[in-house]
């Protein structure tokens, strides 16, 4: 599985021979969008932990551009159904068995809508299983006790989560929330991309690995191989 890290929550995963994308929003990243061009990115899906712009806002040109079906929660998967592009919906606590494994959505504390105030349903995170890596993207959320759920039924080879702190957890929740899940190796998202989220690297690194657990923080366009 390759990963690459696109800012604030957005990536590309590459799963065998399947092109899987998750939350885009890049054309409004002052950091991203003279780096990444949205239309030379592959998608065959596209996943959407909820409704927030700054998870949503190149998802429909990129479904259009593709042909990628949209997977999200029920409300936000109608939203874009509404909009003429395949969907897949999803609520928390399903599964299903996709080309590139199996996806299930999880609860995740946060809020969700449209930016135009629309309702976007109950926002959420993926746990995917694939043929030889399992990965956990949280999205936007507090630290639960929910992750405790997560390795009752799934042995990660990476978690995904947000270090950026005000919207969501920020480095010493997500310590906790590794500990919760059972992984130790970490990709940071949901930083630095607005005032209220910047964050020092070397100090996040530091208590990460103070704590025996490796948090990564990639240039935008960076890729790792799981």
């Amino acid at each position: 599985m390759k990963i690459t890290f696109y800012g604030q929550n957005a990536l590309g995963l590459k799963i065998g021979n399947v092109d899987v994308l998750v939350d885009p929003f890049i054309t409004g990243n002052d950091l991203a969008k003279d780096k990444i061009d949205i239309k030379s990115l592959k998608a065959d899906f596209i996943l959407l932990t909820h409704a927030h712009q700054d998870h949503i806002l190149d998802a429909e040109e990129i479904a259009k551009n593709t042909g990628a079906v949209i997977v999200a929660n029920f409300e936000v998967a109608n939203h874009y159904e509404e909009k003429g592009i395949e969907v897949h919906p999803m609520n928390h606590g399903g599964s299903w068995d996709f080309e590139f494994g199996k996806v299930k959505y999880v609860n995740a504390i946060h809020t969700s809508s449209f930016p135009d105030g629309k309702y976007g349903g109950q926002p959420g995170g993926f746990v995917i299983e694939s043929e030889h890596k399992n990965i956990y993207i949280a999205g936007d959320t507090a630290l639960t006790m929910d992750m405790k759920l997560i390795p009752m039924k799934t042995n990660l080879d990476l978690a995904v989560l947000p270090i950026g702190d005000n919207f969501t957890m920020g480095i010493d929740d997500a310590i906790v929330a590794s500990d919760f899940v059972e992984c130790d190796k970490v990709l940071g998202c949901h930083y630095d991309t607005f005032g209220y989220i910047e964050i020092d690297h070397e100090e996040a690194k530091k208590k990460f690995y103070e704590k025996g657990k490796d948090l990564m923080l990639l240039e935008i366009g960076e890729s790792i191989e799981l």
